[in-house]
């Protein structure tokens, strides 16, 4: 196996992944608050994590991935009552789309999916032992978390305590002991319409105690990655590392991985700027290939821009993939092909390097489908394109719809007429259809963008 390498929020470096357990490695990474569909931003934590459990396996290592669905929440309690629902019913509504959405990307499932509200058990212990420890304490059916009990808290956000703000604004500001503290239970309010019971009083829970107590549930504490977009650092799992830290005396992961944001308009996107696209629109439009294309376009720790440019640039790319792959035939690679293949997978060792791991992909199909190469390697093809999510590329080109196949008739006989004026339209509507035609000496046909 070759080093793997992965940045570290809390220690700011590099660091060697060296699985607590020898040949197991545990992945928990934070998914969405369920009060809407979700926008291609959404989509980014789910789609890395994805794909570097993929990689991992590839370099055999077994790979437990765990991705939340947060449906206890403040946000979803103001969607449902704006709308006239019942809350658990819209959040039930919107988990099941976020599954068809990201069923769409054909990158399968996490192995577990937990739900905040089928976890409330652990998550009552869990605040138990916390006021059990002198870290949390009961006020008025509401149960805060002691931040400066913590001497390590901010050591992974690296801020100063003066710089912290919970973001819970005045709710239960009179009931604190400091400001700093942060809720773990929140008593009932009328307005809200689900509840459950405690020690404590009937409440439910905080946002942050949810992830802590499913991610350890599923993965212990300790576990290897603990990942998420780089808005969740603070306060999120900044109070997540805290409250473990206190409770159990222990660390819950190892290493801590932040994707950046997807930016839209010099903005980070989000539902609650109202600057999204929603995934299931993107997919619609690009297609799957083209959208896991394009999310891992970037390095995961930096934005990334999301423009019409962006999602056509990665549409060639698929394109160009594609067509290479229609090229190659069964049969061992050529040594430079192999060479190439060892920089592919060195890339992705290196901090999950996508960006430069498609450079070399690019490079590897340039030699493959060059003039003084037979055209063998199909099946190092395959092993690439399926670590990022593309093995979809090698399959046989799907037959066109009959609108795409009408237009691309009527296309060769304005050609044949020499309208090129009306066969340029043609061309460009059965792009905007999702195909490409390309002329031949046996006339044309018809490929999927």
């Amino acid at each position: 196996m070759r080093e793997i390498r992965l940045h570290d929020t809390r220690s700011g470096e590099l660091q060697r992944l060296q699985p607590a357990d020898r040949e197991r490695v545990g992945i928990y990474a934070c998914g969405p608050t369920v009060y809407s569909r979700i926008h291609i931003g959404n989509a980014r934590p789910f789609v890395i994590f994805s794909l570097l459990k993929r990689f991992l396996e590839h370099e055999g290592l077994n790979v437990t991935l765990v991705i939340n669905i947060t449906d206890v929440n403040d946000k979803i309690y103001d969607a449902a009552r704006a709308q006239g629902r019942q809350s658990a019913e819209l959040a039930a509504e919107m988990a099941e789309r976020y599954r068809a959405d990201t069923d769409a990307l054909g990158l399968g499932r996490p192995d577990h999916e937990p739900l905040a509200s089928e976890t409330m058990s652990p998550i009552i212990d869990y605040i138990a032992d916390l006021i059990a420890s002198g870290h949390a304490y009961a006020a008025g059916g509401d149960v805060y978390f002691r931040v400066r009990s913590d001497i390590d808290y901010g050591s992974l956000s690296h801020r100063q305590l003066a710089d912290m703000e919970q973001g819970e604004g005045a709710d239960g500001a009179e009931l604190k002991e400091d400001p700093l503290d942060f809720a773990l239970w929140k008593a009932h309010k009328p307005a809200e319409d689900t509840v459950w019971e405690s020690p404590w009083g009937a409440g439910r829970p905080g946002w942050h105690i949810e992830c802590s107590a499913m991610a350890e549930s599923l993965l212990g504490v300790g576990f290897d990655i603990h990942g998420g977009g780089s808005d969740l650092l603070f306060p999120h799992h900044e109070n997540e590392a805290a409250q473990t830290r206190c409770a159990r005396g222990a660390e819950l992961a190892r290493l801590w991985m932040h994707n950046g944001m997807i930016q839209f308009t010099g903005a980070k996107m989000a539902k609650s700027v109202g600057n999204i696209a929603p995934l299931h629109e993107v997919l619609a439009q690009y297609g799957a290939e083209t959208v896991v294309m394009y999310l891992i376009s970037g390095h995961y720790r930096q934005p990334l821009a999301f423009s019409e440019t962006a999602l056509e640039q990665a549409r060639a790319n698929v394109s160009r993939i594609r067509e290479a792959a229609r090229r190659l035939s069964e049969g061992p690679q050529h040594a430079d092909l192999a060479a190439l293949s060892e920089q592919f997978f060195a890339a992705l060792a290196d901090d999950f390097n996508t960006p430069r791991a498609l450079a070399v992909l690019n490079e590897w199909i340039h030699e493959a489908t060059s003039a003084s190469f037979d055209g063998r390697g199909r099946e190092e093809l395959r092993e690439m394109l399926g670590v990022l999510g593309l093995e979809s590329l090698l399959a046989p080109s799907a037959r066109a719809p009959e609108q795409v196949r009408e237009l691309a008739g009527q296309r060769e006989r304005a050609r044949s007429e020499r309208d090129f004026a009306a066969a340029d339209r043609l061309r460009d509507e059965i792009a905007s259809l999702g195909w490409e035609v390309r002329d031949g000496s046996q006339g044309f046909e018809l490929l999927p963008l």
